[in-house]
């Protein structure tokens, strides 16, 4: 089940082998939506990924469309996606009427990409004395809350591949090895590569945070070649020191 995980929220085209108004070739219903498989894909049960194809209220042979979740049987080693137009969307009770005629026979829960975070290896964990101050500086990057624990005072926040926790200091925090004083986390500084540098960079000015590196573009060797990135710096609230990047690509080592 794990790997199908990776087509949520991904555009994909669905091979249609069972459309519309066909009959099953031994149970002997007849689907109410068009039915198929992702091509060149291997299931649990040997076969291609089977999908449901919902919106389209006609019989069709191909679609290309979004997948919006992912029936994973529970009883049954064989899980279905859900793809449906770009533009439309669906709910986990729609999902259950319009696909019952064939899940009603197996038990099954409904995954959505909110359902599963894609763990990085490696996750800093970060000291703050202010979580709400601490959230309202990285959500100005574009972070977004994955989960919290209000009681413990914890956020588990992302920014596409980049991820955090962040947990409030409290006063019998096991954690702690020493005492923390401003700046926290003196002596290393996170580089974090984004895709818009200059939509975070304006975020940060446009809502009053210091910019401490202002946007420069460097060149570093690797090798014979060399990679390019354009930067800045800023610090979040504790004083921690982030390194934003875009990627310039590469280019040759000038002598």
């Amino acid at each position: 089940m794990m790997d199908n995980l990776k087509y949520l929220n991904k555009i994909i085209t669905i091979k249609i082998d069972r459309p519309m108004g066909s009959t099953h070739p031994k149970n002997g219903f007849i689907y109410p939506v068009n039915y198929g498989y992702v091509p060149n894909t291997i299931s649990g049960d040997g076969e291609e990924l089977d999908s449901y194809v919902l919106g389209i209220y006609e019989p069709l042979e191909t679609f290309t469309g979004k997948c919006i979740a992912i029936i994973h049987r529970t009883n049954d080693n064989d899980d279905k996606l859900v793809v449906v137009p770009e533009n439309k969307t669906f709910t986990n009770e729609e999902i259950k009427v319009l696909t019952d005629f064939q899940e009603q026979y197996f038990e099954s829960i409904i995954l959505r990409p909110k359902d599963y975070i894609n763990w990085n290896k490696n996750i800093p964990e970060l000291s703050v004395t202010n979580l709400e101050d601490s959230l309202k500086f990285y959500k100005t990057a574009g972070f977004k809350v994955e989960y919290d624990r209000p009681e413990d005072k914890f956020s588990f926040i992302s920014l596409d591949n980049i991820q955090f926790m962040l947990q409030e200091l409290s006063n019998n925090d096991k954690w702690d090895v020493g005492e923390l004083k401003y700046p926290f986390g003196n002596g290393i500084n996170f580089q974090l590569e984004v895709d818009d540098l200059d939509e975070i960079y304006n975020n940060f000015k446009e809502n009053n945070y210091a910019i401490a590196f202002d946007i420069e573009e460097n060149w570093y060797r690797q090798d014979d070649k060399m990679l390019g990135n354009k930067e800045f710096l800023i610090q979040d609230p504790d004083g921690y020191w982030l390194r934003f990047t875009q990627d310039l690509g590469e280019k040759a080592e000038q002598n």
